[in-house]
């Protein structure tokens, strides 16, 4: 049994009924596009344009159209890979951890939150896969092959091998729970759908959907075993990306702090991707009863943890390089601190560390605006955090003679756009031609709260 405290605000405000669930949500995929939408596809299929050249010459003349050089051989594609990665957290998190939890705030979120993870981490692909130089040959580099292909190339003792594991597979189970939980809304637009073409293609992806309740039964069940699968799968997959860092030698990297502080990291940077993005589909899809200001402080608590603990973890990696005694540990952190990249220190610190910290005041947490600066001045904070700890830590060695600096080239910033045109292309069209918040689930909560007000 569980108990609601009464004082608790309404998820589903203006009294809205299982029919209004199901119009409102509806209506955004029947109705024709807005001249909104039409002009964020046009700006997200530019992005994707621009970037596709990058990816182009990239392709055709090699890697060497970026800006690395021999003694910074992982850089601004690294970077990125490490950050959309983390993006890609927050929709497992939302849905299955919180799912086991039984928290119902999470049913009106967690849909985008589950498209965005699975955009984000296709959009992390791209870096590892064209960063092979060759991707067409990729798979006889990363993925491992029986010896009847050949000699083996892959190396099992590679935290980067590690990767392809842990990556694939969190891919793969969220897809299957994304789409899972929209088989039940596509029925309900199916139903609803008035064109051939409309009927056909939802009734396809409804996979027949008859909504009866041993189909019910199975669904939650099914539901209830992917959240289990996924919930570990949050905490390995960062956990194993920042192995790939953790297990070298190197001065800056070889820590065995990275694990929980990569993992609260890519909690910390997800959830405010999911804000950005919520905040925005909030007001042009007019949800406004569905994502209430609830949603948004319940979030922004999110926030405030996982960036606290972000925050002690950078304060004592600090100390421990005081505390270790060695010199070379010691200098990495003083050349981040106060080396040619300080300002990528100051701006990680400032941004991850300073402005979650504005969130304690409920008037900042629950300020629609604010939320929305602040949601952005993280995920910046935390792409820097990334900079930081790849480049810092490599541009200087143990041999003066080899220090350089990165500057990233017009190919390493237009990766960078391809990835983002991707990601908002992706994105919108998911919002438009996919029921954008889970009605059945939503629905659940209107028919729970109006029993309770019945007893």
């Amino acid at each position: 049994m569980q108990a609601v405290a009464s004082v608790r605000n309404p998820l589903v405000t203006n009294g809205k009924t299982v029919h209004d669930v199901t119009e409102d949500i509806c209506s955004r995929v029947e109705q024709k596009p807005t001249k909104t939408w039409m002009f964020a596809i046009t700006v997200a299929l530019g992005l994707l344009m621009v970037g596709g050249y990058a990816v182009y010459r990239t392709l055709w003349d090699g890697i060497g159209m970026w800006g690395l050089n021999k003694t910074v051989g992982w850089a601004w594609d690294i970077t990125n890979f490490v950050w959309w990665v983390g993006i890609g957290h927050a929709g497992t998190l939302i849905s299955a951890i919180l799912l086991l939890f039984r928290q119902k705030w999470r049913m009106s979120i967690n849909r985008a939150a589950e498209a965005m993870t699975i955009f984000a981490v296709i959009c992390a692909l791209m870096f590892p896969i064209l960063h092979m130089g060759r991707p067409w040959l990729g798979m006889y580099w990363a993925i491992p092959l029986p010896n009847t292909f050949g000699s083996l190339w892959v190396n099992f003792n590679s935290p980067l091998l590690w990767d392809f594991f842990a990556i694939s597979t969190y891919f793969s189970v969220s897809l299957v729970f994304w789409y899972i939980g929209l088989i039940p809304d596509f029925a309900t637009i199916r139903d609803r759908a008035t064109g051939p073409i409309a009927k056909a293609v939802y009734g396809a992806l409804s996979f027949a959907w008859d909504g009866a309740a041993k189909t019910w039964s199975r669904y939650e069940s099914v539901a209830l075993i992917l959240a289990g699968l996924a919930t570990p799968l949050v905490l390995s997959v960062h956990t194993i990306v920042s192995f790939d860092f953790a297990t070298s030698v190197i001065p800056g990297w070889h820590t065995t702090i990275f694990p929980p502080y990569f993992v609260a990291g890519a909690i910390f940077s997800g959830f405010a991707m999911v804000l950005t993005l919520l905040l925005v589909t909030r007001k042009v899809y007019k949800l406004e009863d569905y994502i209430t200001i609830e949603h948004i402080e319940l979030m922004n608590i999110v926030i405030i943890i996982t960036g606290s603990i972000v925050g002690v973890a950078y304060i004592t990696e600090l100390f421990i390089a005081w505390y270790s005694g060695v010199e070379y540990e010691q200098y990495a952190f003083i050349n981040r601190v106060s080396g040619p990249y300080w300002w990528a220190y100051a701006s990680m610190m400032t941004c991850n560390v300073i402005s979650p910290q504005l969130f304690w005041f409920k008037k900042i947490r629950t300020n629609l605006a604010s939320t929305f600066v602040l949601s952005i001045v993280v995920n910046i904070g935390m792409w820097f955090e990334r900079f930081v700890i790849i480049v810092t830590s490599i541009h200087r060695d143990y041999l003066p003679s080899s220090w350089a600096m990165f500057y990233p080239t017009r190919y390493d910033v237009g990766m960078y756009m391809f990835s983002f045109g991707f990601f908002f292309t992706a994105f919108l069209l998911f919002a438009k031609y996919f029921p954008v918040i889970n009605i059945a689930e939503v629905k659940s909560i209107i028919i729970s709260d109006s029993e309770k007000v019945k007893k």
